[in-house]
C-alpha cells in the first residue's frame, strides 16, 4: 500500500484569543496556501518562536484557528532553542515543553504546548476498512531511494474529514532525503 507524504516544517496553531493577542483584536487568518488536508491553510502570518537560549523567526501560522495553541518544532529545532519536547499527538500538551511566542502586536508565554509531532498517516474510517488497518493503530513505512530506511510507529490519525497523506518532519525527511509529494510505501 502506497501513501503520499508531507513534509512538515516548524508551524504554530493559535487559538482565538492568542491570534488575537499576537495579532490585535480584529485579525484573521488569510490563506497563503492551502494544504492538502481539508479546511486547513498555511497563512500569512508567522511568528517567533523564543526561550532563554535562542529563537527562531519567520514560523509559519496554520489555520484555521483551534481550540488550544500549539507549537510544533523538530528536534533539530529544539537543540537550537535549548528545550527538550515530547514527542506527542496534536492536542496531547500536557507536561510539554513551554516557549514564548511574539507576534507584531504583542507576546504568549506558554507554560506547555511545545511538541515534536508523532509520523502519523491521515486516513477515514472507510480507508481503514478498505485496507485492512482495522484495529491497528500505527504501522512502520518503507521509504525508498539511495538514503532509504523504514520507519517505525508511524501513527494512524482517523476521520472522515481526512486526506490520505503522511506527515513527517523535516528531520525524518531530511534524514532520507524524503520531499513532499514523494510515495512511500506502508508495511505491516
Amino acid at each position: 500500500m502506497e501513501v503520499k507524504v508531507g513534509v512538515s516544517n516548524r508551524h504554530v496553531h493559535l487559538c482565538e484569543r492568542d491570534l488575537k493577542i499576537l495579532f490585535g483584536e480584529n485579525y484573521e487568518l488569510e490563506v497563503k496556501k492551502m494544504l492538502v488536508q481539508p479546511g486547513e491553510f498555511a497563512s500569512n502570518s508567522v511568528v517567533t518562536i523564543k526561550t532563554e537560549k535562542s529563537e527562531i523567526s519567520n514560523v509559519r501560522v496554520l489555520g484555521p484557528v483551534r481550540s488550544y495553541t500549539q507549537v510544533e518544532v523538530s528536534k533539530t529545532d529544539a537543540f537550537k532553542l535549548g528545550i527538550n519536547p515530547p514527542v506527542r499527538d496534536s492536542g496531547d500538551l500536557a507536561g510539554s515543553e513551554g516557549v514564548t511566542l511574539i507576534g507584531p502586536n504583542g507576546s504568549i508565554d506558554l507554560k506547555e504546548g511545545c511538541i515534536i509531532a508523532t509520523r502519523h498517516i491521515h486516513i477515514t474510517p472507510d480507508q481503514m476498512v478498505q485496507f485492512g488497518f482495522e484495529g491497528m493503530k500505527s504501522v512502520n513505512v518503507k521509504l525508498p531511494g539511495e538514503k532509504g530506511g523504514i520507519l517505525y510507529n508511524v501513527q494512524f490519525k482517523v476521520s472522515p474529514n481526512y486526506a490520505f497523506e503522511m506527515h513527517i518532519d523535516t528531520d525524518d525527511a531530511n534524514a532520507h532525503l524524503i520531499s513532499s509529494g514523494d510515495v512511500v510505501e506502508i508495511i505491516k
